[in-house]
């Protein structure tokens, strides 16, 4: 967090500043006025979106991020072994809380920027925003149906298989539709502090459970010999983990003070390190090589429901913030700069509602689609998080202090900091697909549509 100054994040573009130097132009004055801001004038506005404080944001970040990522983390330490995991997962999340502060940096350069398309455009124009617009779009799609997986994992955990697997994921479709049907981030943050409590008290009951039903644990290896495809595998478990940055301008877009966005990362991401290590660690020590993903079902089967029915809020609800975000993204698409953004007409509560809709169904045939979690989880890294949370940070910096690369020792570290930030995203991109594609293809625990346990 230290690598920029906090004056730099700090810094709006409606200012000339010189910095070490370099000159950075005032592009306020090229940007039309209804793409300064994206929520234009709230003061006379029915709905009201920027109303979120820094803990609000931090809590609706931790809600999005750490929810589904932490549950498969403890296998990936069985594959690979504790020591290079916890390395891992210390060491990524380092990186992840560095893309983070580019993306703020890169947000308050460009103010009007809503969401990773807006990003897009200023990076490539026209295409560039048709390119990630959809490419976030599939993501966050990819996501939710994530927590529709898991969703159908947990119900048939806990009514032993009471029903086809996929009336149960029609179930999860229906209460995610419904929980986001508000317009405003803060409604959805209270929902948010519910799912926070929701995954850490599940996680801490797996913790505990396996350790009282293992007092003798079995062997730990604290390095593994394993193959090209599951030890990359691993690392596109963690990656996924830290994916939350997609939803992150929109966060601060939402914020009363958007300059107060490095205190939510740091809260997220403080919370996402620790949390991340311990509940790997203890999960892997107590449960040994057969640790699930789900971590949940881990433990006994008593403990294994009770966890389930208390992860049942961040199932739910971490899914809603992905989604909502995403649905944000397209509505203000549709209507950015129009009345119908702040006020209760038909127009605009009908287009939410349909929005909401035709995004969950989709949502539902991914997760229909691909019924195996870890699978869907290392594609969604490979395909989405490579860029998002690592490569793109990369190249926003890049481009934000083009010609200006080496003119200090300093810049120079940073330009190669950024250089690598984005060749992590790239790596993780190629060989993750190929790993996931190999994965897929080979499991035959799961079968598309069908009404299978697969608890």
């Amino acid at each position: 967090m230290s690598a920029l100054d906090v004056k730099d994040i700090e810094t709006g573009p409606g200012r000339r500043v010189e910095e070490e130097g370099g000159m950075w132009e005032n592009d306020m004055e090229k940007t039309p006025s209804v793409e300064r801001d994206p929520f234009g004038n709230e003061a006379v506005g029915e709905v009201h979106y920027k109303t979120l404080d820094w803990w609000q944001s931090g809590i609706l970040m931790i809600a999005e991020t750490v929810s589904l990522g932490v549950l498969s983390l403890p296998a990936t330490v069985a594959e690979v072994g504790l020591i290079p995991a916890i390395i891992l997962i210390v060491g990524m999340g380092i990186v992840a809380t560095y893309s983070g502060y580019v993306i703020g940096q890169f947000r308050t350069r460009y103010p009007f920027i809503h969401s990773m398309a807006d990003a897009g455009e200023v990076l490539c124009g026209r295409y560039g925003r048709l390119f990630t617009e959809f490419a976030q779009l599939v993501f966050f799609m990819f996501a939710s149906g994530s927590h529709l997986v898991t969703f159908t994992v947990m119900m048939n955990t806990l009514t032993n298989h009471g029903t086809c697997s996929v009336v149960f994921g029609v179930v999860g479709l229906v209460l995610s539709f419904v929980c986001s049907l508000p317009r405003t981030m803060k409604n959805v943050s209270w929902l948010a502090v519910t799912s926070f409590i929701s995954i850490f008290s599940a996680v801490l009951i797996t913790m505990i459970g396996v350790a009282v039903e293992h007092p003798t644990p079995p062997p730990m290896q604290l390095t593994r010999s394993t193959s090209f495809v599951k030890g990359f595998s691993a690392v596109t478990n963690i990656a996924f983990a830290y994916c939350g940055h997609p939803a992150f301008f929109g966060f601060i877009a939402e914020m009363k003070d958007p300059k107060d966005f490095p205190k939510s990362l740091c809260m997220l991401q403080g919370f996402e390190i620790v949390f991340y290590t311990v509940a790997s660690a203890v999960i892997y020590r107590y449960a040994g090589q057969n640790v699930t993903s789900p971590a949940l079902g881990s433990a006994g089967i008593v403990v294994r429901k009770v966890a389930y029915g208390i992860a049942i809020p961040t199932i739910v609800i971490a899914g809603v913030v992905l989604g909502h975000v995403a649905i944000k993204n397209v509505y203000v698409r549709l209507f950015r700069g129009t009345d119908v953004m702040h006020k209760r007409s038909a127009l605009g509560i009908g287009a939410w509602i349909g929005l909401a809709a035709g995004y969950w169904i989709i949502a539902w045939v991914i997760a229909e689609a691909i019924p195996v979690f870890s699978d869907l989880v290392s594609l969604v890294s490979a395909l989405f998080a490579s860029w998002f949370s690592f490569g793109l940070p990369g190249v926003f910096w890049l481009y934000m202090y083009w010609g200006n690369y080496f003119t200090s020792v300093r810049k120079t570290l940073l330009t190669l900091a950024n250089l690598a930030l984005f060749g992590i995203g790239a790596t993780i991109c190629v060989c993750g697909l190929w790993v996931s594609g190999l994965s897929i293809s080979s499991d035959s625990s799961g079968s598309s549509f069908s009404c299978a346990n697969n608890a």
